[in-house]
Protein backbone atom coordinates (compact mmCIF):
# COMPACT_ATOMS: atom_id res chain seq x y z
CA UNK A 1 0.00 0.00 0.00
CA UNK A 2 3.06 2.26 0.04
CA UNK A 3 2.43 3.52 -3.47
CA UNK A 4 -1.26 4.15 -2.81
CA UNK A 5 -0.59 6.24 0.30
CA UNK A 6 2.30 8.10 -1.35
CA UNK A 7 0.06 9.16 -4.23
CA UNK A 8 -2.65 10.32 -1.83
CA UNK A 9 -0.09 12.25 0.19
CA UNK A 10 1.27 14.00 -2.88
CA UNK A 11 -2.25 14.83 -4.11
CA UNK A 12 -3.08 16.47 -0.77
CA UNK A 13 0.13 18.29 0.09
CA UNK A 14 2.03 18.60 -3.20
CA UNK A 15 5.40 20.26 -2.67
CA UNK A 16 5.02 22.39 0.48
CA UNK A 17 6.89 25.68 0.14
CA UNK A 18 7.48 25.91 3.89
CA UNK A 19 9.59 22.75 3.70
CA UNK A 20 11.57 23.35 0.51
CA UNK A 21 12.27 26.96 1.45
CA UNK A 22 14.16 25.64 4.48
CA UNK A 23 15.96 22.68 2.98
CA UNK A 24 16.96 21.44 -0.47
CA UNK A 25 14.65 19.13 -2.41
CA UNK A 26 16.36 15.78 -3.13
CA UNK A 27 16.15 16.45 -6.89
CA UNK A 28 17.87 19.81 -6.33
CA UNK A 29 20.67 17.97 -4.53
CA UNK A 30 20.88 15.54 -7.44
CA UNK A 31 21.13 18.50 -9.79
CA UNK A 32 24.00 19.97 -7.78
CA UNK A 33 25.81 16.64 -7.95
CA UNK A 34 25.34 16.44 -11.72
CA UNK A 35 26.51 20.04 -12.02
CA UNK A 36 29.65 19.22 -10.02
CA UNK A 37 30.39 16.30 -12.36
CA UNK A 38 29.90 18.60 -15.33
CA UNK A 39 32.36 21.18 -14.02
CA UNK A 40 34.88 18.60 -12.86
CA UNK A 41 34.99 16.17 -15.78
CA UNK A 42 33.49 17.79 -18.89
CA UNK A 43 36.76 18.80 -20.52
CA UNK A 44 39.66 17.33 -22.42
CA UNK A 45 39.71 14.95 -25.36
CA UNK A 46 37.90 12.01 -23.71
CA UNK A 47 34.60 13.66 -22.80
CA UNK A 48 32.49 10.69 -23.86
CA UNK A 49 34.43 8.28 -21.64
CA UNK A 50 34.33 10.82 -18.80
CA UNK A 51 30.57 11.13 -19.24
CA UNK A 52 30.11 7.35 -19.20
CA UNK A 53 32.15 7.05 -16.01
CA UNK A 54 30.35 9.98 -14.37
CA UNK A 55 26.94 8.58 -15.27
CA UNK A 56 27.95 5.13 -14.06
CA UNK A 57 29.18 6.56 -10.76
CA UNK A 58 25.94 8.49 -10.26
CA UNK A 59 23.90 5.36 -10.93
CA UNK A 60 25.97 3.23 -8.54
CA UNK A 61 25.78 5.90 -5.85
CA UNK A 62 22.02 6.37 -6.23
CA UNK A 63 21.42 2.63 -6.17
CA UNK A 64 23.61 2.19 -3.10
CA UNK A 65 21.78 4.97 -1.26
CA UNK A 66 18.47 3.33 -2.09
CA UNK A 67 19.77 0.01 -0.78
CA UNK A 68 20.97 1.58 2.46
CA UNK A 69 17.67 3.34 3.15
CA UNK A 70 15.72 0.31 1.99
CA UNK A 71 17.60 -1.88 4.47
CA UNK A 72 15.39 -0.33 7.15
CA UNK A 73 11.96 -1.96 6.57
CA UNK A 74 9.87 1.12 7.20
CA UNK A 75 6.98 1.68 4.78
CA UNK A 76 6.40 5.19 6.15
CA UNK A 77 9.89 6.28 5.07
CA UNK A 78 9.34 4.77 1.63
CA UNK A 79 5.98 6.53 1.37
CA UNK A 80 7.44 9.94 2.22
CA UNK A 81 10.32 9.54 -0.23
CA UNK A 82 8.07 8.38 -3.05
CA UNK A 83 5.57 11.18 -2.44
CA UNK A 84 8.40 13.70 -2.70
CA UNK A 85 9.70 12.18 -5.92
CA UNK A 86 6.49 11.87 -7.96
CA UNK A 87 5.13 15.43 -7.57
CA UNK A 88 1.96 14.99 -9.63
CA UNK A 89 0.10 17.81 -7.92
CA UNK A 90 2.98 20.19 -8.64
CA UNK A 91 2.85 19.26 -12.33
CA UNK A 92 -0.87 20.04 -12.53
CA UNK A 93 -0.38 23.32 -10.69
CA UNK A 94 2.34 24.45 -13.11
CA UNK A 95 0.23 23.52 -16.13
CA UNK A 96 -2.91 25.22 -14.82
CA UNK A 97 -0.86 28.33 -14.03
CA UNK A 98 -0.31 28.73 -17.77
CA UNK A 99 -4.07 28.61 -18.40
CA UNK A 100 -4.67 31.16 -15.67
CA UNK A 101 -1.89 33.34 -17.04
CA UNK A 102 -3.39 33.27 -20.52
CA UNK A 103 -6.72 34.37 -19.14
CA UNK A 104 -5.01 37.46 -17.77
CA UNK A 105 -2.98 38.31 -20.87
CA UNK A 106 -0.88 36.78 -23.62
CA UNK A 107 2.31 38.15 -22.02
CA UNK A 108 1.43 36.52 -18.70
CA UNK A 109 0.78 33.25 -20.51
CA UNK A 110 4.18 33.48 -22.19
CA UNK A 111 5.82 34.21 -18.84
CA UNK A 112 4.26 31.24 -17.07
CA UNK A 113 4.88 28.75 -19.88
CA UNK A 114 8.54 29.82 -19.99
CA UNK A 115 8.85 28.29 -16.52
CA UNK A 116 8.09 24.79 -17.80
CA UNK A 117 9.49 24.68 -21.37
CA UNK A 118 12.91 25.40 -22.87
CA UNK A 119 11.72 26.76 -26.22
CA UNK A 120 11.56 30.46 -27.10
CA UNK A 121 8.35 32.00 -25.76
CA UNK A 122 8.65 35.75 -26.47
CA UNK A 123 6.88 35.64 -29.83
CA UNK A 124 4.37 32.86 -29.12
CA UNK A 125 0.71 33.42 -29.89
CA UNK A 126 -2.02 32.03 -27.63
CA UNK A 127 -2.20 28.69 -29.45
CA UNK A 128 1.56 28.18 -29.24
CA UNK A 129 1.50 28.89 -25.51
CA UNK A 130 -1.35 26.43 -24.99
CA UNK A 131 0.31 23.75 -27.15
CA UNK A 132 3.55 24.11 -25.21
CA UNK A 133 1.77 23.72 -21.87
CA UNK A 134 -0.18 20.66 -23.05
CA UNK A 135 2.92 19.01 -24.50
CA UNK A 136 4.81 19.67 -21.26
CA UNK A 137 1.91 18.17 -19.30
CA UNK A 138 2.04 14.95 -21.31
CA UNK A 139 5.81 14.56 -21.28
CA UNK A 140 6.20 15.40 -17.60
CA UNK A 141 3.42 13.01 -16.64
CA UNK A 142 5.62 10.32 -18.13
CA UNK A 143 9.01 11.52 -16.85
CA UNK A 144 7.94 12.94 -13.51
CA UNK A 145 5.13 10.66 -12.36
CA UNK A 146 4.66 7.39 -14.21
CA UNK A 147 8.35 6.54 -14.66
CA UNK A 148 9.26 7.07 -10.98
CA UNK A 149 6.23 5.01 -9.94
CA UNK A 150 7.15 2.28 -12.43
CA UNK A 151 10.76 1.99 -11.26
CA UNK A 152 9.74 2.07 -7.60
CA UNK A 153 7.36 -0.84 -8.21
CA UNK A 154 10.02 -2.75 -10.16
CA UNK A 155 13.06 -2.12 -7.95
CA UNK A 156 12.06 -0.21 -4.82
CA UNK A 157 14.03 2.79 -3.61
CA UNK A 158 17.18 1.82 -5.58
CA UNK A 159 15.15 1.81 -8.80
CA UNK A 160 13.49 5.11 -7.90
CA UNK A 161 16.78 6.84 -7.04
CA UNK A 162 18.56 5.52 -10.11
CA UNK A 163 15.79 6.72 -12.37
CA UNK A 164 15.66 10.18 -10.79
CA UNK A 165 19.43 10.75 -10.96
CA UNK A 166 19.55 9.64 -14.60
CA UNK A 167 16.53 11.75 -15.55
CA UNK A 168 18.02 14.76 -13.74
CA UNK A 169 21.33 14.26 -15.53
CA UNK A 170 19.58 14.01 -18.89
CA UNK A 171 17.68 17.24 -18.25
CA UNK A 172 20.96 19.04 -17.51
CA UNK A 173 23.58 17.53 -19.83
CA UNK A 174 21.70 15.32 -22.29
CA UNK A 175 21.79 17.78 -25.17
CA UNK A 176 23.19 17.53 -28.69
CA UNK A 177 25.32 20.65 -28.29
CA UNK A 178 29.10 20.97 -28.64
CA UNK A 179 29.38 21.20 -24.86
CA UNK A 180 27.32 18.10 -24.06
CA UNK A 181 27.17 15.95 -27.19
CA UNK A 182 29.87 13.62 -25.84
CA UNK A 183 29.80 14.16 -22.09
CA UNK A 184 26.00 13.83 -21.85
CA UNK A 185 25.74 10.91 -24.28
CA UNK A 186 25.55 8.20 -21.60
CA UNK A 187 22.96 10.04 -19.50
CA UNK A 188 20.78 10.72 -22.54
CA UNK A 189 20.92 7.14 -23.81
CA UNK A 190 20.30 5.61 -20.38
CA UNK A 191 17.36 7.95 -19.83
CA UNK A 192 15.92 6.82 -23.18
CA UNK A 193 16.28 3.21 -22.07
CA UNK A 194 14.68 3.71 -18.66
CA UNK A 195 11.70 5.54 -20.21
CA UNK A 196 10.84 3.05 -22.96
CA UNK A 197 8.14 1.26 -20.96
CA UNK A 198 6.90 4.21 -18.82
CA UNK A 199 6.38 6.43 -21.87
CA UNK A 200 4.16 3.85 -23.53
CA UNK A 201 2.31 3.16 -20.29
CA UNK A 202 1.64 6.89 -19.98
CA UNK A 203 0.25 6.97 -23.51
CA UNK A 204 -2.03 4.08 -22.62
CA UNK A 205 -3.22 5.85 -19.45
CA UNK A 206 -4.06 9.00 -21.40
CA UNK A 207 -5.77 7.09 -24.20
CA UNK A 208 -7.79 4.55 -22.18
CA UNK A 209 -10.43 6.85 -20.59
CA UNK A 210 -11.55 8.12 -24.01
CA UNK A 211 -10.01 5.76 -26.60
CA UNK A 212 -10.10 8.55 -29.17
CA UNK A 213 -8.12 7.73 -32.29
CA UNK A 214 -6.72 4.34 -33.14
CA UNK A 215 -3.74 3.14 -31.14
CA UNK A 216 -1.95 2.57 -34.44
CA UNK A 217 -2.34 6.28 -35.25
CA UNK A 218 -0.86 7.23 -31.89
CA UNK A 219 2.07 4.90 -32.50
CA UNK A 220 2.61 6.31 -35.99
CA UNK A 221 2.65 9.91 -34.79
CA UNK A 222 4.80 9.05 -31.77
CA UNK A 223 7.54 7.73 -34.03
CA UNK A 224 7.80 11.11 -35.80
CA UNK A 225 9.04 12.73 -32.60
CA UNK A 226 12.77 13.42 -32.26
CA UNK A 227 12.69 11.55 -28.92
CA UNK A 228 12.09 7.77 -28.91
CA UNK A 229 9.79 8.19 -25.91
CA UNK A 230 8.33 11.71 -25.56
CA UNK A 231 6.20 11.32 -28.67
CA UNK A 232 4.06 8.59 -27.08
CA UNK A 233 2.38 10.57 -24.28
CA UNK A 234 2.28 13.63 -26.52
CA UNK A 235 0.47 11.78 -29.31
CA UNK A 236 -1.95 10.14 -26.87
CA UNK A 237 -2.74 13.54 -25.33
CA UNK A 238 -3.28 15.05 -28.77
CA UNK A 239 -5.77 12.37 -29.80
CA UNK A 240 -7.52 12.34 -26.40
CA UNK A 241 -8.12 16.11 -26.64
CA UNK A 242 -8.58 16.07 -30.44
CA UNK A 243 -5.99 18.84 -30.82
CA UNK A 244 -2.89 19.23 -32.96
CA UNK A 245 0.34 19.35 -30.96
CA UNK A 246 4.03 19.84 -31.75
CA UNK A 247 4.61 21.61 -35.07
CA UNK A 248 7.15 24.40 -35.70
CA UNK A 249 8.78 25.99 -32.68
CA UNK A 250 11.86 28.09 -31.94
CA UNK A 251 14.87 27.18 -29.82
CA UNK A 252 17.63 29.73 -29.10
CA UNK A 253 16.38 31.93 -31.91
CA UNK A 254 16.27 29.16 -34.51
CA UNK A 255 12.91 28.02 -35.91
CA UNK A 256 12.66 24.23 -36.19
CA UNK A 257 10.02 22.77 -38.47
CA UNK A 258 8.71 19.76 -36.54
CA UNK A 259 5.65 17.94 -37.92
CA UNK A 260 2.30 18.26 -36.18
CA UNK A 261 1.01 15.40 -34.07
CA UNK A 262 -2.64 14.64 -34.90
CA UNK A 263 -2.55 17.35 -37.61
CA UNK A 264 -6.29 17.01 -38.29
CA UNK A 265 -7.04 18.06 -34.69
CA UNK A 266 -7.95 21.56 -33.54
CA UNK A 267 -5.05 24.00 -34.01
CA UNK A 268 -6.54 27.15 -32.46
CA UNK A 269 -6.02 26.48 -28.76
CA UNK A 270 -6.57 28.40 -25.55
CA UNK A 271 -6.72 28.13 -21.75
CA UNK A 272 -9.76 25.85 -21.79
CA UNK A 273 -7.75 23.25 -23.71
CA UNK A 274 -5.02 23.42 -21.07
CA UNK A 275 -7.69 22.83 -18.42
CA UNK A 276 -8.88 19.77 -20.34
CA UNK A 277 -5.31 18.46 -20.40
CA UNK A 278 -5.08 18.98 -16.63
CA UNK A 279 -8.23 16.89 -16.22
CA UNK A 280 -6.60 14.12 -18.25
CA UNK A 281 -3.59 14.23 -15.92
CA UNK A 282 -5.85 13.56 -12.96
CA UNK A 283 -7.70 10.80 -14.82
CA UNK A 284 -4.42 9.03 -15.54
CA UNK A 285 -3.43 9.52 -11.88
CA UNK A 286 -6.74 7.98 -10.76
CA UNK A 287 -6.16 4.88 -12.87
CA UNK A 288 -2.71 4.38 -11.36
CA UNK A 289 -4.15 4.95 -7.88
CA UNK A 290 -6.76 2.24 -8.41
CA UNK A 291 -4.11 -0.16 -9.67
CA UNK A 292 -1.97 0.67 -6.63
CA UNK A 293 -4.94 -0.01 -4.32
CA UNK A 294 -5.73 -3.36 -5.94
CA UNK A 295 -2.06 -4.32 -5.91
CA UNK A 296 -1.64 -3.26 -2.31
CA UNK A 297 -4.65 -5.29 -1.18
CA UNK A 298 -3.69 -8.39 -3.14
CA UNK A 299 -2.33 -11.40 -1.25
CA UNK A 300 0.87 -11.21 -3.26
CA UNK A 301 3.81 -9.01 -2.30
CA UNK A 302 3.30 -5.66 -4.05
CA UNK A 303 4.47 -2.19 -3.14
Amino acid sequence: MTLFYAMIMDAIFGEPKWLWSRTSHPVVLMGKLVGWCDQKFNHGSSRKLAGIMACGSLVIGAGALGQIIGAFPDDVIDMFILAIMIAHKSLVQHVKAVANGLRLSLNEGRHTVAMIVSRDTDSMDQSAVARSAIESAAENLSDGVIAPVFWFVIAGLPGLFIYKIVNTADSMIGYMTPQYRDFGWAAARLDDLLNIIPARLTALLLWLPHSKGAWSDIAKDARMHKSPNAGWPEAAMAYALDVALAGPRSYAGTLQDFPYVNPQGKQILGPNDIDRASTLLWQAWAIVLMVALVGGLSPFSWR
